[in-house]
């Protein structure tokens, strides 16, 4: 039913599929180790599929280069003109068995148009010197542009497509003869002749440097500074721990272990060669973070202690430590260890965050609840301080669906990320229902646990005792495209949770669609439709009132939460193309930029910095929710990035676009039938298409505010049917 290994790699975002690619036959066969090797050692931070296409050789012709790469992908090949069609991919770097990467191909990697090749002077005897592509030179790919451009079985780009390269993409050794030195800046060197030929010294040593053993070129590759993918790492490190054990490589692999969400590797790797040594306090913190990540809090709380003696490392153990206590619903001790992080440091910002959060508060904060009989419990992330504003409105959005009092006299409220125990199993069974949600919950890495390997941080013995009736109210599958982890524990968590539940609502289709996947063919029909609430808001508040007047306001927000998985190579494409979008939404209104959290504000330094567009910030995240809705309800249209901000403008009535660089923004336009309002990040034209929607919003307003009220509707009546059911489901209060 499921796989240990799940890769959500799909096109929902239009995210570019990218590969290099290589036609190979047995003769030249034995020299894309050391091609290969060149790729890795000259670009650590690249790790694209690395496909090799050929006539049909044995399988285990290609185990040497899967002992260099964790991505080598083979296919059949008539030739290599194939690589101009290779399908599953968007671009493709074709290279040659003759070539060796000498420098970074970053700029190839971020072309977005044409066929990019190096025209090559050659002399033909007769007519004298011209310009032509090599049958094996480099190619840059854009299948969308080779497409019927290029006839069908040959190799042959025509003039309209080609985009000419710098020479140093594809530099030729018959340049070097006499034993010129390859010249600085050489990013790929193409041997014409044998790669020992006589008169090319400085040539054939450039190759040969990448001429070396598995061990050696892993351990190369591990010294490299500067980032190293962490795919490359955890292909390459471990078999050199094996081989060369060391506290620093044990390090090293259990770091990439933990970015990578497999925290009980990181912890196998790292204990027994770490011991209680107190001359390893960064190891000591790395192992406490990856235990409290698999629920040995315990362990992790002394490895913690460790690692806080060492002046270097104190702030930032001490505030994983206060994050550990508070974890485990131990408010005093967190409060302390947050205070010593800040006698160690004053300005650690972590430390300082809960300090704050942990604070003993007076009573006048502390407003008389219900009884528990009378409660609801809401198990959700609540967001405080200057965290994600759409954290902050979405809980009471919940809480509205079920009445107007959205405060602690009528909900009990527990932490989704807090440990529940038997302590808090009783408080959530003295409650007459539990609400879990809404929000993308079904996310492995945000607040990592093991014990239910989503945000809900319950056990599942603990979840099995759970007598309240439970509603899973409007959650989201929150996993990116290509997003690679391990979901086992997830699966399990996640039957327990549907048996369990009274009511599992998620809160757009795409989300339905996954988690049934994960799920026995006798439960999937009970994951049902939840939108969330945010989208509905009109329906929700009381006295609400559309304006009657808006501001001429356009607002912008993007993200930058795991940007790698956002934007891949395209970042300074999408910069680029937001800046003339923006520049000419400036003349039809007040073009400002809506932080969702301090982090998204690198979008308006980077827009300055390298495009000159200067926008003034609204910082939604010191703002009160009605704050937030009232800027969003007042303005003429938002363009979006964040899931939140596009579905809670559109739960104001405010028309939306979204920029799309997750698969949760194009599931709600699917939900909405409005996929239209969407456009990838990676749209090769996503400047005039944006300029091109946005205007035809603000030109024709009042249309596109009753498209927005006619697309909530549906939202609504799938919402009023619900809480009908849950009324029932939890009695009257």
């Amino acid at each position: 039913m499921t796989h240990p290994l799940a890769d959500d790699r799909s096109t929902v975002t239009g995210r570019r599929r990218i590969a290099f690619a290589v036609h190979t036959d047995s003769d030249r066969l034995p020299a894309l180790p050391t091609l290969l090797r060149s790729l890795v050692l000259t670009n650590p931070g690249v790790c694209e599929d690395f496909v090799v296409l050929h006539p049909g050789l044995p399988d285990a012709s290609f185990d040497a280069l899967r002992r260099l790469h964790p991505r080598v992908v083979t296919r059949r090949a008539e030739g290599r003109a194939d690589v101009l069609r290779l399908e599953g991919y968007d671009t493709v770097v074709a290279l040659s068995p003759a070539m060796v990467v000498l420098g970074d191909l970053g700029e190839l990697l971020r072309m977005r148009h044409g066929v990019g090749a190096v025209p090559q002077s050659l002399w033909d005897g007769r007519s004298g010197g011209r310009r032509a592509v090599l049958p094996d030179g480099l190619l840059v790919v854009q299948r969308a542009d080779a497409d019927g451009a290029v006839p069908d079985g040959t190799d042959v780009v025509p003039e309209d497509v080609l985009t000419p390269l710098d020479a140093r993409y594809d530099f030729l050794t018959h340049r070097l003869y006499d034993d010129t030195p390859v010249p600085e800046g050489v990013a790929v060197l193409h041997f014409t002749g044998p790669f020992d030929e006589p008169g090319y010294g400085p040539a054939t040593e450039a190759r040969r440097r990448f001429e070396m053993g598995d061990e050696e070129f892993r351990a190369a590759y591990c010294a490299l500074s500067g980032d190293k993918h962490p795919d490359l790492l955890a292909h390459l490190a471990p078999p050199l721990l094996r081989a060369r054990p060391s506290l620093d490589l044990a390090r090293t692999v259990a770091d990439v272990y933990r970015r990578q969400g497999r925290y009980d590797e990181a912890v196998d790797v790292l204990a027994p060669v770490v011991g209680d040594r107190l001359d390893a306090p960064r190891c000591q913190e790395t192992l406490g973070v990856c235990l409290m990540a698999v629920s040995r809090y315990d362990e992790a709380e002394a490895r913690l202690l460790l690692a806080a003696a060492s002046p270097d490392v104190a702030p930032r153990a001490f505030a994983q430590l206060a994050r550990l206590a508070w974890l485990c619903g131990r408010e005093e001790d967190a409060h302390a260890y947050a205070r010593a992080g800040l006698e160690a440091d004053p300005t650690d910002a972590g430390c300082h965050s809960w300090y704050v959060r942990t604070r003993a508060r007076g009573p006048e904060e502390q407003p008389e609840p219900a009884p528990a009989a009378e409660q609801l419990a809401h198990v959700a992330l609540f967001a405080e301080g200057q965290e994600n504003a759409g954290d902050k409105v979405l809980p009471e959005a919940v809480r509205l669906c079920f009445g107007t009092d959205t405060g602690p006299r009528r909900w009990y409220q527990q932490p989704v990320h807090r440990l529940v125990d038997e302590a808090a199993l009783e408080r959530l069974n003295a409650r007459r229902g539990v609400v879990v949600g809404g929000g993308g919950l079904f996310l492995p890495d945000t607040s990592p646990n093991g014990n239910s390997h989503w945000q809900w941080n319950v056990p599942d013995g603990l979840l099995a005792r759970l007598t309240a009736p439970l509603a899973v109210f409007a959650v989201g599958y929150n996993v990116f495209d290509g997003q690679l982890y391990r979901r086992n524990r997830f699966a399990e968590s996640l039957r327990v949770l549907v048996e369990r539940s009274a009511f599992f609502g998620l809160r757009n289709h795409g989300s339905i669609d996954r988690v049934r996947e994960l799920l026995p063919e006798e439960l999937r029909d009970r994951v049902r439709y939840q939108p969330c609430p945010t989208t509905v808001a009109r329906h929700l508040l009381p006295g609400w009132a559309d304006p009657v007047q808006r501001d001429d306001t356009v607002l912008v927000n993007c993200a930058y939460d795991r940007a790698g998985l956002r934007f891949g190579h395209d970042y300074g494409h999408f910069l680029a193309q937001m800046a003339g979008a923006l520049k000419g939404l400036r003349d039809r209104a007040d073009v400002r930029y809506a932080a969702h959290m301090p982090a998204d504000e690198k979008f308006v330094h980077d827009l300055r910095r390298e495009h000159g567009v200067a926008l003034p910030v609204e910082q939604l995240y010191d703002m009160s929710n009605d704050g937030i809705r009232e800027l969003y309800r007042r303005s003429r249209l938002v363009i979006g990035m964040r899931g939140h901000a596009g579905m809670i403008p559109f739960g104001c009535g405010t028309p939306i676009l979204s920029l799309v660089s997750h698969p949760k923004l194009a599931y709600f336009l699917s939900d909405i039938g409005r996929e239209e309002w969407g456009l990838s990040v990676h749209d090769r034209e996503l400047g005039p298409r944006l300029t091109e929607r946005a205007a035809a919003l603000l030109d024709d307003h009042a249309a596109a505010v009753a498209d927005v009220h006619d697309a909530q509707k549906a939202l609504w009546e799938t919402t009023r049917s619900n809480l009908d059911e849950l009324r029932g489901t939890f009695g009257p209060a």
